[in-house]
């Protein structure tokens, strides 16, 4: 007889979630949130604090962060002649000074206009993308242009977050271990970490390695297919050196445990998985979609923040804690006043 495993679709993977549970303001102290702990041999849920999360890894074990650093992507210009306002949001940098970008309101802003952000810094529009946004190229004077940008940028705060950006944003939408400049949005299970807890990770024996994931705009972007199948990633550039593959492959091979900071970590991890459960050095784009039903073969376990319904996200989540039970879960986490979304609290599952 077949076995054949149960075919998901969109709608399996949502969930109620009221805004009074959607965290606009990240916790006075990072290490503070609340953790939950998901056990997926039997299904029993722990409630902790995340500066707990030691007590679930053990000596030469690899924990691997995205050390990629969030830039201030948002930015504000007016229409040359027209004075009209326009917000720019930068996606990715093509070429030099040639950027993709987004656009609000996208139907003023046309190929040939130039936007105006400061009397020495300027682009001009010369195409558009397919996704509805724009390709421009900027001139400016003085300064190299991330230190313009660094001066003149906003936080890229979610669409969730019903507020303007301030600079406390600057400093808590960033892990204390950004390295890598090129996202335009946080590894949010990372925001939890101190340099203290670090340090305790270290002082345990646990070995800790990084990667790099710039995560774009794409991880808010939801899903309009019932059908998962037809769904399309957005693409996004990762690095994995060749220190932290040899790390995972002595791990995996002393059977050690791998512990991914992040879905944007174990994306990277899963999409350079090669036969034998190892990894190679690689860099590149990854457009992988993980969703259940899905075998991981890097991750053991998998520390995260709470997700939107019916997102990429809690599709993962789903994939590698099962779908009922991080239903369960979820519920759990509301009738225990968990703050959700990327300034919210987090889970370790394993």
């Amino acid at each position: 007889m077949i076995n054949k495993k149960k075919k998901y679709k969109l709608g399996d993977f949502n969930y109620m979630l009221p805004k009074k549970f959607i965290a606009q303001y990240p916790e006075p102290r990072r290490d503070y949130a609340k953790l939950m702990v998901i056990h997926r041999d039997t299904g029993k849920i722990e409630h902790r604090k995340f500066l707990n999360i030691t007590d679930y890894m053990r000596k030469n074990d690899l924990l691997v962060l995205n050390n990629t650093k969030v830039f201030p992507a948002r930015l504000f210009a007016t229409k040359d002649r027209t004075e009209a306002k326009v917000e720019v949001f930068l996606l990715r940098e093509l070429a030099n000074d040639l950027w993709e970008v987004m656009v609000k309101p996208a139907r003023k802003v046309r190929i040939g206009n130039k936007l105006v952000f400061t009397p020495k810094l300027m682009c001009d529009v010369i195409d558009n993308t397919v996704s509805g946004g724009r390709v421009v190229r900027f001139e400016y004077e003085g300064d190299d242009f991330h230190s313009v940008i660094d001066r003149i940028g906003t936080s890229p705060l979610p669409p969730y977050i019903d507020r303007d950006a301030d600079s406390v944003d600057k400093k808590r939408y960033q892990t204390v271990y950004a390295s890598e400049r090129g996202a335009v949005a946080a590894p949010t299970a990372g925001l939890h970490f101190t340099e203290g807890l670090i340090q305790k990770v270290k002082d345990k024996g646990i070995k800790i390695e990084t990667i790099t994931l710039h995560i774009g705009l794409g991880t808010f972007r939801p899903v309009q297919v019932e059908d998962l199948n037809r769904h399309q990633m957005d693409s996004e550039y990762f690095e994995v050196s060749p220190k932290t593959s040899m790390a995972i492959n002595q791990a995996k091979k002393r059977h050690r445990k791998i512990v991914a900071v992040g879905t944007s970590t174990v994306r990277a991890l899963e999409t350079i998985a090669i036969s034998g459960f190892q990894v190679t050095p690689k860099r590149g784009w990854t457009d992988k979609f993980i969703y259940p039903p899905y075998e991981y073969k890097m991750v053991d376990k998998m520390i995260t923040n709470f997700h939107t319904p019916k997102s990429t996200l809690f599709m993962m989540v789903s994939a590698f804690g099962d779908r009922k039970l991080i239903k369960k879960a979820y519920l759990e986490a509301k009738r225990n006043n968990y703050r959700f979304l990327s300034y919210g609290d987090a889970m370790i599952i394993i």
